[in-house]
């Protein structure tokens, strides 16, 4: 599942926060169950010049990619468990419901985290 199919799902099955963590989760998923990379595994591209250090920096990406993805996602997560919506509290006449805030930096919902998340992510 992308991060499109996500998104497209109607607004009233998940709200903003569960479909990044939905997505966040299966890219975690998704790399602690990938074989790690290597040279002997996946090949490593050609290079428009034989540079040996440029070929020692691919390796090394390669071999990294996978424990750096899995860690990433982690950060993700955390974010979003701390970047949540909450009522943001207050009395109102309008039949509207009430503003919603998030958790972490009491901004409106959603905060500029979860927006700049969902915008580099989708």
């Amino acid at each position: 599942m992308s991060i499109s199919d996500l998104f497209a799902s109607a607004e009233d099955q998940l709200d903003l926060h569960e479909r990044l963590r939905l997505y966040i989760e299966g890219v975690r998923e998704r790399a602690d169950r990938a074989v790690p990379w290597g040279p002997d595994t996946v090949g490593v591209p050609r290079q428009s010049c034989d540079s040996g250090l440029l070929r020692i920096n691919d390796v090394a990406f390669y071999a990294n990619a996978r424990h750096e993805i899995s860690t990433f996602a982690g950060l993700c997560l955390n974010l979003l468990s701390l970047h949540r919506p909450r009522d943001g509290g207050g009395i109102s006449s309008a039949q509207a419901p009430a503003v919603q805030r998030c958790r972490c930096c009491m901004l409106r919902w959603p905060c500029p985290t979860i927006r700049e998340m969902a915008e580099l992510l989708g």
